[in-house]
C-alpha cells in the first residue's frame, strides 16, 4: 500500500509528515521485538500472539496487547510501520501524543478482542498492528476526508473513499469467511472500534434521544 498525499499548504507538497514522538517509540518497540522474534520465533508467537482459545480457557489475558507488537515477517513489519507513519504522525501532531497512543491501544486491543469473540475456539495465533492501523486509517479519513492520497503513487483518491474501500473489502472478506492468512476481522474490528470511540458521545446522545421518543410515544 503505497501512496503520496498533499498537505494543506499553498504551492507546496510533501511526501508524508515528519515522524512524531509517539510513533517513533512504537516503531522502536516493534523493531526490538521483531529482532527478538528472530531468536525466539515460535515460542514468542505461541506465548504472546493472540490465540482466542487460550484467552478464554487458559486466561492468557495479555495476548490482546502483546499480539500488536509481533509480525509475520520483515515485509509485514515494514508495511505496518509505513502505514503507521503516513497516517498516524499527522493525527498525533493534532491530537497530542497521549491521546494518540490511547487511541492506538484502544483500537489495537479492540481489534484483538473482536477476533477472540468471533473465533473463540481458534488456536491459530493472530499477530501484527494492522487492527490498530486500520483504526488510524479511519481516524485519518474522518479528520482529513478530502485529503488526496496517491494509491501506488499513481491513482488519486480522497482519504474518505480510500478508507471506505478498504473497509468494504474487510467487511466482505469477513462475511464471506475468506481464508487467506489475513486477519480480516481484526482489520474490520479496528475500524469499528475506532469509529465508536471517536463518536461515542454522539452515539450515546442518539440512543438517549431515541429512548425519550419511545417513552413520549408510549405515554401519549
Amino acid at each position: 500500500m503505497s501512496y503520496r498525499y498533499y498537505e494543506y499548504r499553498p504551492n507546496h507538497s510533501s511526501f508524508g509528515p515528519s515522524l512524531s514522538k509517539g510513533i517513533k517509540k512504537l516503531m522502536i518497540i516493534m523493531g526490538v521485538i521483531f529482532f527478538l522474534q528472530l531468536f525466539l520465533g515460535r515460542l514468542l508467537i505461541a506465548f504472546c500472539g493472540l490465540r482466542p482459545y487460550y484467552i478464554w480457557h487458559r486466561f492468557f489475558l495479555w495476548q490482546p496487547v502483546t499480539y500488536i507488537f509481533l509480525h509475520g515477517g520483515l515485509m509485514h513489519l515494514i508495511m505496518n510501520l509505513f502505514a503507521l507513519w503516513m497516517f498516524g504522525s499527522e493525527l498525533e501532531y493534532q491530537w497530542g501524543t497521549s491521546f494518540f497512543l490511547k487511541y492506538f491501544f484502544i483500537t489495537g486491543i479492540g481489534a484483538g478482542l473482536c477476533t477472540a469473540l468471533f473465533n473463540p475456539s481458534s488456536r491459530i495465533p493472530t499477530i501484527g498492528a494492522s487492527g490498530a492501523i486500520y483504526g488510524i486509517l479511519l481516524a485519518f479519513a474522518i479528520t482529513y476526508p478530502n485529503r488526496i492520497i496517491y494509491l501506488n503513487f499513481l491513482f488519486p483518491i480522497k482519504a474518505k473513499y480510500f478508507a471506505l474501500i478498504f473497509g468494504l473489502i474487510e467487511f466482505y472478506s469477513t462475511v464471506s469467511q475468506r481464508v487467506d492468512g489475513v486477519a480480516h476481522i481484526a482489520h474490520l474490528g479496528g475500524m469499528v472500534i475506532g469509529y465508536i470511540y471517536l463518536n461515542h458521545s454522539n452515539i450515546l446522545r442518539k440512543i438517549k434521544n431515541l429512548r425519550h421518543r419511545k417513552r413520549d410515544k408510549y405515554w401519549n
